[in-house]
């Protein structure tokens, strides 16, 4: 083997595996960033309504995985050797399943309702390499409203605007929506939308992170 082909194999060995974020999410990307993650995006093309309305026996945890793991291989079959990073977020309240607000005035009715009151955030994450899932999970984190005034939520809702309608608890808690809360159990990153610590781990293992 001449000189410069070594270098050429050496430099092929060397490059990182490719990494796509298969999401939408101003705060999923505000979180690879952060962690200093090379990706590129490009936004799953999902029914997720029609995937919840099969998945009616699943819980809220179990259904965030299952979009999650829907979103990499619809990427993932377009992108060869490439990994795929999907990711979804449920709400458990009340005992069942919570979904986006269509409207403010249905967000300033969930939220009326769930002050006071505990709710669970689920957020599933999976990873996909030429169309077949080779890692998923969830983390939970389990958040308590206080007992907010009208006042509050009016303003609230004045302020945050329809932004509030991307959010599947009609809240950002990176934003105003920390002062809706008197308490959160679980790690921030999953309340943001994604169980960062773990896809760390598996994006090391997958040669996208240095080990």
């Amino acid at each position: 083997m001449s000189r410069s082909d070594a270098l050429s194999s050496l430099r092929l060995l060397e490059r990182p595996e490719r990494l796509i974020l298969a999401s939408k999410s101003a705060a999923r990307r505000a979180m690879l960033e952060g962690a200093a993650v090379p990706f590129t995006v490009h936004v799953a093309d999902v029914d997720e309504d029609a995937i919840k309305a099969q998945l009616t026996d699943h819980d809220a945890a179990e259904l965030a995985v299952e979009l999650a793991r829907a979103k990499a291989l619809a990427v993932s079959r377009h992108h060869e050797d490439a990994w795929v990073l999907g990711a979804d977020q449920t709400l458990a309240f009340d005992g069942g399943r919570v979904s986006k607000a269509k409207s403010l005035e249905a967000a300033r009715a969930r939220l009326a309702q769930m002050r006071g009151r505990s709710h669970q955030l689920h957020s599933g994450a999976a990873l996909a390499r030429n169309g077949q899932i080779v890692w998923s999970g969830v983390d939970t984190a389990t958040l308590t409203m206080r007992d907010f005034s009208d006042s509050f939520l009016d303003s609230y809702l004045a302020t945050e605007g329809e932004g509030l309608l991307s959010c599947v608890g009609s809240y950002r808690l990176e934003g105003m929506g920390a002062q809706l809360f008197e308490g959160v159990e679980g790690d921030y990153f999953t309340v943001l939308g994604l169980p960062l610590s773990p896809v760390l781990a598996e994006l090391r293992r997958a040669g996208v992170l240095m080990s």
